[in-house]
């Protein structure tokens, strides 16, 4: 008689989050959501973060139901979505909450870089498409405002990273989030020393390197005893959503694209080697690490997010995603139509007044209600 495997995912987005039991039995994969989990950016001070202890609080709950049902887990792996990192001081506590990659303090934040480094050898090196929160920018914004965790910081760990060190205890960098950053060389997989340098921060501050698939370490006797699970092994996968959602696509051969569809949408193709090139350059695509030593070739483009902010909004909208998009085919089509990149739409104080700002500027209709909008 075959045993099943269970495996518990935990899968983070930019607005929401859910954990995932999978099993497999007899070479067959079932998969069931334990627990669904909003996750709100905090606006305090001026600034956006993310509450990471809260996201821990999740990990836990959803160890509690395992435990709770008698599942013994193989193992524990975590995704989440890319650029963000944790601040860790030198006894191991975390710093402060993560600031959200929607924070406008990196507004001009590329330019100033440039001073340092400029553009097209940023790119070469990295081969990753110029957005102001890249890992890289978010960092020398926060040197050249003498941020304090920053000052203090003896890690700098991702969000996968850091949710696996506050499992473990295990501080490590991640391949795949790690290509998020800018700070990545695609071709010797390791941090590039002089992007760095130019801030004043060296590669033994992120952690040691690891792989998907790579063991990172145990659950810590506390968190076991905590939930009832035992020490069940955390593993590195592919920790940058996109990444794990690639490694997924049902494709046939390797000629084959895909369109990975969340708070963000990413377009691209999957390769063998990065493409740095005066083309790529130009139309400022982008290159992510992948699971077994791949590259995504891919544009970030806008997704689900206008619509997300919307929702918090809406007061008379229902909450099923599917009963909003039969609505939508009930009115007139591109009565309005709004460019999704526009920086207003970035982080808005209401996302429905920006949406109206925008087409009472450019002469069109604006919408005046949920049916409308």
């Amino acid at each position: 008689m075959n045993k099943t495997s269970f495996f518990l995912a935990v899968d983070l987005g930019a607005t929401s989050g859910r954990t995932i039991l999978g099993s497999i039995e007899n070479g067959k994969l079932t998969q069931r959501e334990m627990t669904r989990f909003a996750n709100p950016i905090i606006q305090q001070g001026g600034h956006f973060f993310w509450d990471i202890y809260a996201l821990y609080n999740e990990i836990i709950r959803s160890l509690k139901t395992v435990a709770e049902e008698g599942i013994q887990l193989t193992s524990i792996g975590i995704d989440t979505w890319g650029v963000d990192f944790v601040c860790i001081g030198k006894d191991g506590g975390i710093l402060r909450n993560p600031y959200s990659y929607r924070d406008p303090h990196t507004e001009g934040a590329m330019d100033e870089y440039f001073k340092l480094i400029p553009k097209e050898k940023v790119y070469d090196k990295t081969g990753i498409q110029f957005m102001n929160f890249n890992s890289l920018f978010q960092l020398a914004t926060m040197r050249r405002n003498n941020d304090s965790a920053l000052e203090a910081a003896d890690k700098i760990l991702f969000i996968p990273d850091a949710l696996m060190y506050m499992l473990t205890g295990e501080a490590v960098c991640e391949y795949t989030i790690l290509s998020t950053s800018q700070m990545l060389d695609p071709r010797t997989k390791r941090i590039d020393p002089e992007l760095i340098g130019a801030i004043g921060l060296h590669e033994e501050q992120f952690g040691r390197y690891v792989n998907p698939s790579d063991k990172v370490g145990v659950l810590t006797p506390e968190i076991q005893k905590m939930t009832g699970v035992g020490p069940v092994p955390v593993v590195a996968v592919a920790g940058h959503d996109t990444g794990a959602a690639v490694a997924a696509v049902p494709a046939q051969n390797q000629n084959f694209a895909y369109l990975s569809c969340g708070t963000w949408s990413l377009l691209g193709i999957e390769t063998k080697d990065a493409i740095i090139n005066e083309k790529s350059f130009e139309y400022n695509f982008t290159n992510e690490g992948g699971i077994e030593g791949t590259t995504r070739f891919l544009k970030n483009i806008c997704g689900m997010w206008l619509l997300e902010r919307c929702r918090q909004e809406w007061t008379d909208a229902p909450s099923d995603v599917n009963q909003i998009n039969s609505d939508a085919m009930t009115v007139p089509a591109f009565r309005s139509l709004i460019n999704p990149d526009d920086p207003r739409f970035a982080n808005p104080e209401s996302m429905t007044k920006a949406i109206c700002e925008f087409c009472r500027e450019t002469g069109q209709p604006e919408p005046q209600d949920y049916k409308q909008q």
